[in-house]
């Protein structure tokens, strides 16, 4: 297997685990922690070993977040204890964990954007006297670049950095605490392929010094390129671990959902109807070019990609957010330029965010609100007075339809699981009645039983004869969900792949830029 953006997993030694010989660095045993009516672990077990990168698989709420937040010292744990290098050890903050050498990187770094690079390198050292001495403080961070064979410039504002560079500035940070665990926690999901494998490349560098690297990811490709052993954790459970060699992805999937993937994901077969939409090489300058390709009614066309393909801007396109600049689009046999949101959702486009929180909904407004507001023109009286009882009728009647659990449909949509908000995100534009829906990671950051829960949603509305677009960084979702599966790379079309020729193989194979659609 070739990782992204072309990190071959076979240039390096992974590391070859020998129970005999090999003493663990950090040990948690029979960890279990319960929140009011919920069992988020139930005790679970985790082995790290000296130079070694362990990947942790489970869906949202398998229990790894929980797990994550006892070993930094957020949440202690109810039952069982942590061992470090034999011996036991109670973190009780995470400047403690920072003092055992236990340290994390997240998605979104934690960076300061108006420090230096240096001074975000070392903002967790308390003990640097009344004065600063900047021009030390310089050369100890250029020390510790050095150490992972990155050149950055220590003296800038933080903010001037990429995402992945920011990053690297955590891994330096991580450093200079002289990390013994580092935690990794969806390292590479605002990452551009580039980044992804220079970040692979760090990564296995810290391995060589012989830091043990807890990565945690959603992409599979990601796991199965670097990680020497992998555990998966389902509903709190640990449910197994294995050598990654004695490990394959299907495995690991059927592990994290509990049944084979072909039963865990529900697209119906419906026939397919007129050409709702054509798209001729689309373009916008310097973001993506020559993307082509046409939909039907009753279909779902995938979008598959790594980060930085640029999928999510097609979309955006597609619904006047960012216009192209180049190309054609036919809307139901009519030659259409959207320019615009709202002329989309007059011509029957409809566009669900993957940033629910921040650019989807309104959690501070009701249920209620939140499905009417695209659609407010509709409540109004000829004063301009809001027709309440209407706006309620509409809401219950999305509450059914698509099984929102809440209590009423007035209560706070911030105060909904994760599946119920992309839930009232989906009633919201649904309400708007459109021909073409574009789902931007409808499933991501929702539990598995919600997740199935939106698989059947788009199920159902293709049957109905929606044109559905698919943009998922789920592979196993896009395989499942998708009637064709439209291939990305860094903003060129790689393939168009049927349903029936659409394996993982092939379809990775296309992601990672090895083929092109004929």
């Amino acid at each position: 297997m070739i990782g992204p953006s072309g990190f071959n997993p076979h240039t390096a030694v992974h590391f070859l685990m020998d129970s005999s010989t090999q003493t663990p660095i950090l040990q948690m045993r029979g960890i279990s922690k319960r929140f009011d009516t919920t069992q988020a672990l139930a005790d679970v077990a985790l082995t790290l070993y000296p130079g070694e990168i362990h990947a942790l698989l489970g869906e949202n709420g398998a229990g790894k977040s929980t797990l994550i937040k006892i070993l930094t010292g957020i949440y202690p744990p109810d039952q069982g204890e942590i061992l470090l290098n034999g011996r036991a050890i109670r973190i009780h903050s995470p400047l403690e964990a920072q003092g055992e050498g236990i340290a994390a990187i997240y998605q979104e770094p934690m960076i300061f954007p108006d420090l230096t690079v240096a001074e975000n390198i070392f903002i967790s050292h308390r003990r640097q006297g009344a004065l600063m001495r900047w021009g030390r403080l310089f050369a100890q961070a250029e020390a510790i670049l050095k150490q992972l064979d990155v050149s950055l410039d220590v003296r800038q504002p933080a903010r001037n950095l990429t995402v992945g560079g920011q990053q690297i500035v955590e891994i330096a940070k991580a450093i200079s605490l002289q990390v013994r665990v580092l935690i990794m926690d969806e390292p590479t999901a605002a990452l551009s392929a580039h980044e992804v494998a220079q970040l692979f490349k760090l990564v296995m560098r810290l391995r060589k010094q012989g830091v043990a690297i807890l990565f945690i990811s959603h992409r599979l490709e990601e796991v199965f390129a670097i990680a020497d052993r992998i555990t998966v954790f389902r509903d709190g459970r640990l449910i197994s671990t294995a050598p990654r060699a004695a490990v394959t992805p299907e495995q690991a999937i059927r592990d994290m959902v509990g049944r084979q993937i072909d039963e865990f994901f529900a697209k119906r077969t419906v026939a397919r109807g007129e050409r709702l939409l054509t798209v001729r090489n689309l373009s916008k300058q310097l973001v993506f070019d020559g993307v082509t390709f046409d939909l039907h009614r009753g279909e779902v066309l995938g979008f598959a990609g790594l980060v930085g393909a640029r999928r999510t801007d097609v979309g955006l396109a597609l619904f006047g957010v960012a216009p192209a600049d180049g190309g054609e689009i036919t809307f139901s046999e009519q030659p259409v330029q959207i320019r615009t949101p709202d002329q989309a959702v007059r011509l029957g486009i409809a566009y669900v965010t993957e940033d629910r929180r921040q650019l989807g909904l309104s959690l501070p407004m009701s249920v209620v609100t939140n499905v009417t507001l695209p659609t407010l023109r509709r409540y109004l009286t000829r004063l301009g007075l809001v027709r309440a009882k209407a706006e309620q009728e509409t809401a219950e009647h999305f509450r059914a339809r698509l099984n929102i659990r809440t209590p009423s449909v007035f209560v706070e949509t911030g105060k909904l699981s994760g599946g119920n908000q992309q839930k009232v995100m989906l009633s919201k534009w649904l309400n708007a009645q459109p021909q073409l829906l574009i789902l931007d990671e409808p499933t991501r950051g929702i539990d598995v039983g919600a997740k199935a829960e939106v698989h059947q949603i788009i199920s159902d509305l293709a049957a109905q004869g929606l044109g559905i677009i698919l943009i998922s960084s789920d592979l196993p979702e896009v395989l499942a969900m998708s009637d064709r599966i439209l291939v990305m790379r860094e903003g060129r079309q790689m393939g168009i792949f049927q349903r029936d020729e659409a394996t993982q193989e092939r379809i990775l194979t296309a992601m990672m830029g090895q083929a092109r659609d004929g």
